[in-house]
């Protein structure tokens, strides 16, 4: 019985490898250069199928989990964002994400079309990363973005208050406290807590 399960369990590899080849035609999935060569899971799900998985290439594989490291690198994905495939636009997006405060990175994520449940799956996969910064409703905020007020903020230094239900456009994350941002209230940029604004979409 397990001699079965392991040749069902190397069957089943085999052809996911052959179906990610077929899918890739052999090239990296996210810089489009380079051969790809290792088979990538795009969690959170478990299953080894080829919806969930890209097919890369050593050098993107090492680079993805400190894409601040090297910026520059990732302006390779301003093709991969146009991909019809979930997991790859999805890692797209968290490689972006975490690159915001890059001009080029932000134009980018701001180019980028994610239906509602390839968002889902892209947010939940960024818990642990370094910087998230999100709106009180857990929403997810990124560098462009366009929030309202939630209610009244007195501002320090000013001689007004943000009215509750005021949009702020354009937002700057602030980097090093994920609950604040920067944005321009009243022709003046101010420092604004996370916790009392909602992402517009």
């Amino acid at each position: 019985m397990g001699l079965f399960k392991n040749i069902v369990l190397q069957n089943s590899k085999i052809i996911l490898a052959n179906l990610l080849l077929e899918r890739s035609q052999g090239n990296c999935e996210l810089c489009n250069e380079k051969k790809a060569t290792l088979e990538l899971r795009v969690g959170p799900s478990l299953v080894e199928e080829s919806y969930n998985q890209i097919h890369c290439c050593e050098t993107c594989v090492q680079k993805i989990n400190e894409p601040l490291a090297d910026p520059p690198y990732w302006r390779c994905l301003s093709n991969t964002i146009w991909s019809e495939h979930s997991p790859v636009k999805v890692m797209a997006w968290r490689i972006l994400l975490q690159l915001s405060s890059e001009d080029w990175a932000n134009d980018m994520l701001m180019s980028m079309y994610l239906d509602d449940e390839e968002l889902a799956w892209a947010e939940s996969g960024i818990a642990d990363a370094a910087e998230v910064h999100k709106d009180a409703f857990g929403q997810v905020l990124i560098a462009g973005d366009a929030v309202t007020l939630t209610k009244d903020l007195d501002v320090k230094g000013a001689n007004f208050t943000a009215k509750r239900g005021t949009t702020v456009k354009n937002i700057r994350l602030v980097e090093g406290n994920t609950g604040q941002i920067e944005g321009k209230v009243n022709d003046q940029q101010i420092v604004i807590l996370t916790q009392f604004v909602k992402k517009l979409s």
